[in-house]
């Protein structure tokens, strides 16, 4: 007996260290799925926030994920507490593994980030338990190959903050010098570990990075999707889009924060997309709610992304990278 708890606590110390509850891993047809939700923008008793377990169920039941990821503002109602857990129950309920990303409104009803990571780390299918830390909060989860054998893929996880760090700059936070370097470490480490190849990897977070706006004005580009209102980004740019694309793992990243855009385009051979906004009419919106899906390939630098809507239909369905590249004419017959 003494033995055995002892091994549940080296179980539990361990999964505190990395942070990550429990073994993510591609399918027999060496798939992985993501479904990304974002922006629930959830109020207790307000019959507006009906449309989000609605989505939610039909969504998860026709695409049948390996991964829920929430990237952001579901808390905006108070009780804080009563909120999440309500919308937590929600996500718990489609029993399949789920990650939640802080959006820039979370923290205003009442309770810190931390405060409701701790809600968080109880539900059986959260996948990251580790506490919130202010300064580097991010985490980076493995997917392991269809044998559960090895790391086969990453999704690094990122906390965007809320509001500037610096008054007289204003708009919106910017990541800091601390999480691009966190970024770049873990990165080197996976690189390192995989025999100097960089194993492929996506980045989810709530408010888009700078590069999002370069993106989006560049009149030759390939933008599949909607968008509708300007990119609310940092005004100030640290540099985590260079570090990424210096460090050559990851291929995609996929935010939140402005509903009316739900498109994606490529930037540098890194595609920058949108989720699909997933809440009702607790806040402005003009796209119908739904979300977006991602589906990984095991040992490929390439993966499908579409958005799925309430009501059952589909739209924009790509493939990384050969959609967001122009082809040689040239060469056409």
């Amino acid at each position: 007996m003494k033995a055995l708890s002892q091994f549940i606590l080296l179980v539990v110390i361990l999964l505190a260290a990395t942070g990550q509850a429990q073994n993510l891993q591609f399918n027999r047809n060496r798939e992985f799925k993501i479904v990304q939700f974002t922006d629930l923008h959830y109020k207790l008793h307000n019959p507006a926030s009906q449309v989000v377990p609605e989505c939610i169920t039909e969504i998860v039941k026709a695409e049948k994920p390996d991964l829920i990821i929430v990237t952001g503002d579901f808390v905006y109602s108070r009780p804080a507490d009563s909120t999440l857990t309500a919308v937590l129950n929600i996500i718990e309920a489609q029993n399949t593994p789920f990650i939640m990303l802080f959006g820039n409104h979370d923290s205003e009803r009442g309770m810190t980030n931390g405060e409701l990571q701790r809600i968080i780390a109880t539900y059986k299918h959260n996948v990251i338990t580790a506490p919130y830390d202010s300064i580097t909060p991010d985490h980076v989860i493995t997917v392991k190959d269809h044998s559960g054998s090895r790391d086969a893929a990453l999704l690094y996880c990122f906390d965007t903050h809320a509001n500037a760090q610096i008054k007289e700059v204003g708009g919106y936070a910017w990541l800091t010098g601390e999480q691009v370097q966190w970024y770049s470490s873990q990165s080197a480490s996976f690189t390192r570990s995989n025999g100097g190849v960089p194993l492929p990897a996506l980045a989810f977070m709530h408010i888009p990075l700078p590069e999002y706006a370069e993106a989006a004005t560049t009149q030759d580009a390939i933008l599949i999707g909607t968008r509708m209102e300007a990119v609310c980004c940092p005004k100030i740019n640290t540099g985590m889009f260079a570090a990424m694309r210096i460090s050559g793992d990851v291929m995609g990243i996929f935010s939140g924060h402005d509903h009316d855009n739900d498109y994606a385009t490529m930037w540098h051979g890194i595609l920058l997309a949108y989720g699909r906004f997933t809440g009702g009419n607790t806040e402005y919106n003009h796209l119908s709610s739904g979300a977006r899906v991602i589906v990984l390939k095991e040992g490929q630098r390439s993966f499908e992304t579409w958005i799925r809507l309430r009501g059952g239909q589909t739209q924009d369905h790509t493939v990384y990278p050969t959609s967001y590249i122009k082809d040689n004419w040239r060469l056409r017959k």
